[in-house]
């Protein structure tokens, strides 16, 4: 997901939207850039690669401007050339976008027709041209805008800036975040809060289609419709500080280190110690009314659906679908307002799962979701928001706000459960127990540290590693192949052990590293078969497993990881933290960049 900040300044504003671009490099990138007006003038400065790039290239050729706006583009169409990154300028007018103009081409031929040249391959330079054109024609700015944006298709956040016009910004949104700051003779835009932390805590968010014409004194916000709106101020309570790396490495080690905590910050909300009963947030309507449960998520979210399958169906007896958002809407899903739709994304702003949200309730269901950003466009549009509480999240590959997602979905079933009659008052005070005791859990598993970073050295020098659970684990598994994929970029699937023998088993010889999740329990037995198989045919096993299951299994393996001795529901939480270590530490023996790894971003806000 790109980033966007732009600021009305009372001083030069260079380095002031690099700050803001420094915020926003946890959403991923592959070019950036800044404009700004002087001196009657619009000037750019681009770069391709990191952010370090575009600043050595500000060092040399400064750029001055009490007026400006940048960007960090993670591409869509065309290259990540210095062409193609953004602020893009046609005549007097230059823009950074977000998203993906889907009739872009159409609109492209129209204006080549019209004898406009373009200078990249980009959607969004034909907005600028668009827009140009206007304002050549004699248009004000804010009238060129209107006329401008019923004729975009697709997801976007924009902000332009107009070279005649020094004291004003205009912002749009369609399918992406944007949020206007305020400040005292300045004010701002940014993709989110976190961009504007240094620079305000007085935040107002733009509504579906909203536009806004920013001068440093006013904001003027209009719906899409082109009538006058308010949309409130609030304090975000975001500051620098949660950007900050600490004493870890990675971003992403710290967020791992953080979850003992955020999940005891999430399960306040929802457990009720003195009564031991699982809350849920306020809700209108009932959930004994519920027949069956779609859940609908992408990537990491979409397992933490898995294993809410598990949980659901077997504590509240209620069947349960789990889709890919990118594929639910497309198959044609049978919906009806007996079922109870849950969207599960950090963001909020998850481009297919928010779809797939619109069209559940176009068809009567009932929504709920299981979200980390409250102010965000799902936030805002589910029947029952259930936030998770785990703070701003800067590495790309999610942790901390996986596992307090997965806290919110056992809640969820236990409500389900109880509210069906499936759960008498001493199997709720056991749930209540065991999630109670999950955050100590998970701290204790991180004591598996060390172990796991000298097993990382062998790991990190296969090329395709397999992950093998039964139950809730399966889904683990198959969260631990995505984590390794996506951060040390070595080929990884996750598999139902049971599933090894028709088909994955072939892939098995000395060279592929087995990563086998099995806590001891009523599935250990035929977990430890399947390993055993595999390991009978030379598989390389590590065992991630408590003391009693390595006592059993243990031998033959190349290493084990103890993790304590925990409950079945509240495994996933604690086995969540050897996984995201093991990533974590393959990629750094391989030397990727862990944080920021290749051809992803953290949010994706096209489909």
């Amino acid at each position: 997901m790109c980033g966007i900040i732009g600021i009305l300044g009372s001083s030069d504003v260079s380095d002031r939207l690099i700050e803001g671009l420094r915020r926003l490099e946890y959403r991923g990138y592959d070019s950036a850039g800044i404009a700004t007006i002087h001196d009657g003038i619009i000037d750019r400065r681009r770069a391709e690669g990191k952010l370090n790039n575009l600043v050595a290239r500000l060092a040399a050729d400064p750029l001055p401007g009490h007026t400006g706006i940048a960007h960090t583009r993670w591409a869509t169409h065309g290259a990540p050339t210095e062409d193609n990154a953004h602020p893009h300028t046609a005549g007097d007018v230059t823009i950074v976008h977000n998203g993906i103009i889907e009739n872009f081409k159409p609109l492209r031929d129209e204006l080549i027709a019209d004898g406009r040249k373009f200078l990249s391959q980009t959607d969004t330079e034909v907005v600028a041209h668009l827009l140009a054109r206007e304002i050549e024609r004699g248009v004000a700015p804010r009238a060129a805008v209107a006329n401008v944006l019923p004729r975009l298709h697709g997801a976007f956040a924009l902000a332009i800036m107009f070279r005649n016009e020094p004291d004003l910004l205009i912002g749009a949104r369609l399918g992406a975040p944007l949020t206007i700051g305020y400040g005292d003779g300045e004010n701002y835009l940014g993709s989110d809060a976190l961009a504007l932390a240094s620079l305000t805590q007085r935040i107002a968010y733009l509504e579906e289609g909203d536009w806004a014409a920013v001068s440093r004194g006013s904001v003027e916000i209009f719906d899409r419709d082109n009538k006058p709106v308010k949309r409130p101020i609030t304090i975000s309570g975001v500051s620098g500080a949660m950007i900050d790396k600490g004493n870890y490495r990675h971003f992403m080690l710290k967020e791992i280190h953080e979850q003992p905590v955020v999940v005891a910050q999430t399960l306040q909300s929802y457990l009720r110690p003195v009564e031991e009963q699982v809350a849920l947030p306020q809700m209108d309507f009932d959930l004994s009314t519920v027949e069956r449960v779609v859940i609908v998520a992408c990537g990491t979210a979409s397992y933490v659906g898995m294993v809410g399958k598990y949980w659901i169906e077997s504590l509240a007896r209620l069947p349960v679908e789990v889709d890919f958002a990118s594929e639910f809407r497309y198959r044609e899903p049978v919906l009806d307002g007996r079922i109870l739709g849950v969207v599960i994304s950090q963001s909020g702003e998850t481009a297919d799962t928010l779809a797939a949200l619109r069209h559940m309730k176009a068809n009567g269901v009932t929504t709920a979701g299981i979200i980390n950003v409250p102010t965000s466009s799902m936030a805002r549009e589910v029947d029952l928001l259930m936030p998770t509480h785990a703070g701003p999240e800067i590495g790309v590959a999610s942790t901390k706000a996986f596992t307090c997602q997965l806290a919110v979905m056992a809640a969820l079933a236990a409500n389900l459960a109880r509210a069906r009659g499936k759960l008498t008052p001493e199997a709720e005070r056991y749930i209540v127990h065991q999630l109670t005791e999950a955050p100590a859990a998970m701290n204790a598993a991180l004591a598996c540290d060390e172990a796991i970073a000298a097993v990382a050295k062998t790991i990190s020098t296969a090329r395709d590693v397999l992950y093998l659970g039964r139950g809730p684990e399966y889904p683990m598994a198959l969260e631990g192949a995505l984590k390794l994929k996506e951060i040390s970029y070595i080929h990884a699937e996750g598999y139902a052990s049971g599933e090894m023998k028709h088909g994955p088993i072939a892939l098995i010889d000395e060279n592929v590293p087995l990563i086998v999740l099995a806590p001891a329990g009523p599935l250990f037995d035929k977990t430890v078969s399947n390993m055993q198989e595999a390991q009978a045919r030379g598989a390389q096993v590590v065992l991630i497993s408590d003391a009693e299951g390595i006592a059993q299994a243990g031998d033959n393996c190349i290493a084990t990881i103890e993790m304590p001795k925990v409950a079945p529901l509240i495994a996933p939480l604690v086995y969540a933290v050897p996984i995201q270590l093991l990533a974590y530490h393959v990629a750094v023996a391989k030397g990727t960049d862990v944080d920021q790894p290749r051809n992803l971003a953290k949010s994706v806000t096209v489909e």
